[in-house]
């Protein structure tokens, strides 16, 4: 339900993807043990990190051997961060980042139906129903789609992982439009179906960590208010029963705030209890391999998952946004348009990683309450692509992410103003889609995908050693969307301290595990203008750097890489007599406005023949 607001063109969204405080959750982190940890191994962990380190495990997803801990009084998230990353049994660790609604809030008053109702009477626009978008140019064709619909198939779940849903509203409760978990028995104070959740009868709230997924923030009503106009009119005098189910899970707060750790329950929850689509209208700038694995695993299930690309006016294909630039094959990146199919002013876009665009202007939906009202964001357009991946995947119930996905990049509606912007260069078309859907053999393939290799992470604060985690300064990326297996490209050119270490071995490691964050940031990078050779997946650049450290290097190219993409660097010694091979990740210094190869998992050979060029050079 939508329509297009007379003052929209004044509406002024700015999505800040940098917290005005801090980008994760103070006193926590997120920990990941190497693959083939036994439990034993795992339970042992968790006592040292208990005892010595006066941490304390607040949650476990056991599948991924994964696990949330609180930190002692008086430590820091970097120094954890980084002595975690020492421990032999880690393959990972990260700060529990931050993330947000991408929405521009209510826009005037929530309204009643009978003043949504006249005001769609008297609007002089000349709109007629809900799906014809204010009778403009942008038609997306949902109301035909609903005329084709088959009328036996099973009703899919698209689980609106936001800020809760009213699920009391009229329009949920008189459609039937609730998701219900059918093996659990409310106000039995029992986990019957022991899936770790007392009474979870319509969802979870992993806010408060409650059975009450009910929304203080309307932004959860107002999505799901959207996904389920994609499907039925949801203004109509008496509301036909809904062809699809809303499964509500509140991770965000009553700010439109929520935390990478909640999400990863969420998302847990979802694939744990049979949603079919999982609908984002939230992210942040921040790399998360956490979240990355557990997207990783709802697309080897066949899942899809609909994120909105964000409303920084920015181009994701150079400055991520996550969840919406993970290059999962499941993951679809919506933009947003205006009614007249121009990308809305404020909407993200990225001609590699975002995807397909949507209706994100003045959007008409569901408020808490039994009200009405309107509100733009790329938060509004997700919705839309996540009602019409529900629709097609009623229609034909083998098709799973990944080919959804294809179907709306290839059956779309191709519009000139998104040349550039949008991967697919189109506006979604609900006709067009589960047309194709219903006429053609959809069988379950989907390419193998792993999700790459694990990046180990650092300091949140200034410069930051490992890969995986970047602070305010250096922003870290994983890659485009879009289905590559490993992130690739970038702008290039880095800087980074870490440690300065002695050539002998043996005592790298000694010195590696006495010295903090803090103290690494006080080794010196050293001046060397030596060739660089960079791999980037098949192909090789050639680059010269200007220095060096433990941590990383800054190198100078005319080729442009993409930053947070996975290079392999090919180092010649100052001399030319010597060569190491070290793996890094591309990453940007606003400070400096310079990039750099921050390295990744540098083997104790490398460490040894860099510590002892080091010796011969100037610092810088």
């Amino acid at each position: 339900m939508w329509l297009v607001s007379p003052f929209a063109f004044i509406l002024a969204l700015v999505f800040s993807l940098t917290a005005t405080a801090q980008d994760y959750v103070p006193g926590e982190v997120i920990v990941k043990m190497k693959k083939g940890a036994s439990s034993g191994q795992t339970q042992k962990f968790v006592g040292k990190m208990s005892l010595n380190s006066k941490m304390s495990l607040k949650r476990s997803w056991k599948r991924f051997n994964m696990h949330q801990f609180k930190l002692g009084a008086g430590q820091s998230v970097e120094q954890a961060v980084n002595d975690l990353l020492l421990d032999p049994d880690v393959e990972y660790a990260e700060p529990n980042y931050i993330f947000q609604k991408q929405s521009a809030g209510i826009e005037g008053h929530p309204m009643s139906y009978s003043e949504t109702v006249e005001g769609l009477e008297n609007n002089n626009e000349g709109f007629s129903g809900p799906t014809d978008f204010g009778q403009t140019e942008a038609n997306i064709s949902a109301e035909e789609a609903w005329q084709i619909l088959s009328r036996l198939n099973e009703r899919p779940v698209v689980a609106v992982i936001d800020s809760g849903v009213d699920y009391s509203h009229y329009v949920f409760d008189e459609s039937g439009a609730i998701w219900v978990n059918e093996d659990e028995i409310p106000g039995n104070y029992i986990d019957d179906d022991g899936n770790g959740y007392v009474d979870d009868v319509r969802g979870w709230n992993f806010v408060s960590d409650s059975n009450d997924p009910m929304d203080d923030d309307n932004h959860g009503t107002h999505v799901a208010g959207i996904v389920l106009g994609m499907t039925q009119n949801i203004l109509a005098p008496n509301l036909d029963p809904a062809v699809i189910q809303i499964m509500p899970l509140k991770f965000l707060d009553e700010n439109g705030v929520g935390s990478t750790s909640d999400a990863l329950a969420a998302i847990n929850y979802a694939l744990d209890n049979g949603a079919n689509v999982l609908n984002n209208s939230w992210g942040g700038g921040y790399y998360s391999q956490a979240l990355h694995d557990v997207i990783t695993n709802g697309y080897n299930k066949g899942v899809s998952f609909i994120a909105a690309a964000g409303n920084a006016a920015n181009n994701n294909d150079s400055s991520p946004v996550y969840p919406a630039s993970y290059e999962v094959p499941n993951v679809v990146s919506i933009a947003a348009t205006s009614s007249r199919d121009s990308l809305a002013s404020f909407s993200n876009y990225g001609n590699n990683s975002v995807h397909v665009a949507s209706p994100g202007i003045s959007i008409l939906s569901t408020l808490p309450g039994d009200s009405f009202g309107y509100s733009s964001g790329t938060s509004m357009a997700a919705p839309f692509a996540a009602g019409l991946a529900a629709l097609m995947i009623r229609e034909k119930g083998v098709i799973n992410g990944y080919q959804v996905k294809g179907v709306l990049y290839d059956h779309s509606d191709p519009i000139g103003g998104l040349n550039g912007f949008v991967a697919s260069r189109s506006r979604i078309n609900a006709l067009e889609a589960v047309g194709f859907v219903q006429n053609n053999d959809i069988d379950s393939y989907q390419p193998e995908y792993t999700g790459g290799a694990a990046r180990s992470t650092a300091s949140a604060g200034g410069a930051a050693g490992g890969c995986g985690m970047i602070a305010k300064v250096l922003k870290d990326r994983g890659g485009k969307g879009g289905g590559g297996n490993t992130p690739s490209g970038g702008k290039t050119l880095l800087f980074l301290a870490l440690l300065f270490a002695p050539v002998i071995l043996i005592n790298i490691l000694k010195i590696r595990k006495k010295n903090s964050i803090e103290s690494r940031r006080k080794y010196p990078r050293y001046k060397m203008d030596s060739e660089v050779r960079i791999n980037v997946g098949e192909k090789q650049l050639v680059g010269q750097m200007s220095s060096i450290s433990l941590g990383g290097a800054r190198i100078d190219t005319d080729a442009l890489l993409e930053k947070g993409g996975i290079v392999t660097l090919n180092i010649a010694s100052p001399e030319g007599d010597q060569q190491v091979q070290v793996e890094g990740r591309i990453v940007w210094s606003e400070e400096k406005k310079a990039y750099g190869v921050q390295f990744c998992d540098i083997r104790d050979e490398a460490v040894a023949a860099i510590g002892g060029w080091t010796k011969k050079l100037s610092k810088t």
